[in-house]
């Protein structure tokens, strides 16, 4: 039998076993710092991308989404080619630089000043192409670039009124434009895009039905491009 006096219950101090568990801020389990950086580089992530989206999309809905099995009537440039890095020269002797005429669509012909048969067809097309898109026609600049200095026969000057007709050294255009095997530069017409690259060729010696299918993908590309794209200049006007 013991002799030390015995304690109270109320006196004596609980066990750990016997104490409250505690719901406070200090016994939770600390929590990663890498949690909200790893927050902070996904947000910014989601940002940058929905700023890029629109060029992103209108590439991707016209080169990779093919609904339909769709087939572009122009073929496309891989790798594309920017505006080359000279200056060209207006019909009434004005320098202009070859990548001042950036920011919209361009659809392009090469010939000579002379203009004969094939160069004349191209020009009917050019104009029939921009003037079948309507109100979008702001939107492509028709351009005719001269590879010689002959001059531009004065029959002609009413059909290139709403032109951009400008002369360019035959080299230089060598360079940037290519022509399909065993065709010549002036037996196609080409396409720019707004940021200045050479991205199609259409079938060299277009008719009718032919200007028809390049009427579609002129559609779908400025459909494609509506978020991104800048209104056109002045018809017939080079920066």
């Amino acid at each position: 039998m013991s002799l030390e006096p015995s304690t109270p219950a109320a006196q004596r101090q609980p066990s750990r076993q016997d104490q409250p568990l505690g719901l406070t801020v200090h016994d939770m389990p600390a929590l990663s710092a890498a949690a909200p950086s790893r927050a902070g580089r996904w947000k910014m992530l989601a940002i940058l991308l929905v700023c890029a989206s629109p060029v992103i999309a209108s590439y991707l809905m016209y080169y990779v989404v093919r609904p339909e099995g769709r087939r572009n009537y122009g073929e496309l440039i891989n790798p594309q080619r920017p505006l080359p890095n000279f200056t060209a020269v207006s019909l009434d002797g004005r320098p202009q630089p070859m990548t001042a005429l950036k920011d919209q669509w361009l659809l392009v012909s090469v010939s000579g000043g002379a203009c004969e048969a094939q160069c004349q067809q191209n020009l009917y097309f050019q104009r029939q192409l921009r003037e079948s898109l309507g109100k979008e026609k702001e939107r492509l600049d028709w351009l005719v670039l001269l590879n010689d200095d002959a001059p531009l026969p004065p029959a002609l000057a009413p059909a290139v009124k709403e032109a951009t007709v400008l002369r360019a050294p035959a080299a230089a255009l060598g360079q940037w434009l290519e022509a399909a095997p065993g065709q010549s530069l002036g037996a196609h017409l080409y396409l720019v895009d707004p940021m200045g690259n050479w991205m199609m060729r259409f079938p060299a010696g277009m008719d009718a039905a032919g200007a028809a299918k390049a009427k579609l993908d002129l559609e779908r590309l400025l459909r494609a491009s509506g978020s991104w794209d800048t209104p056109g200049r002045p018809a017939g006007k080079a920066p």
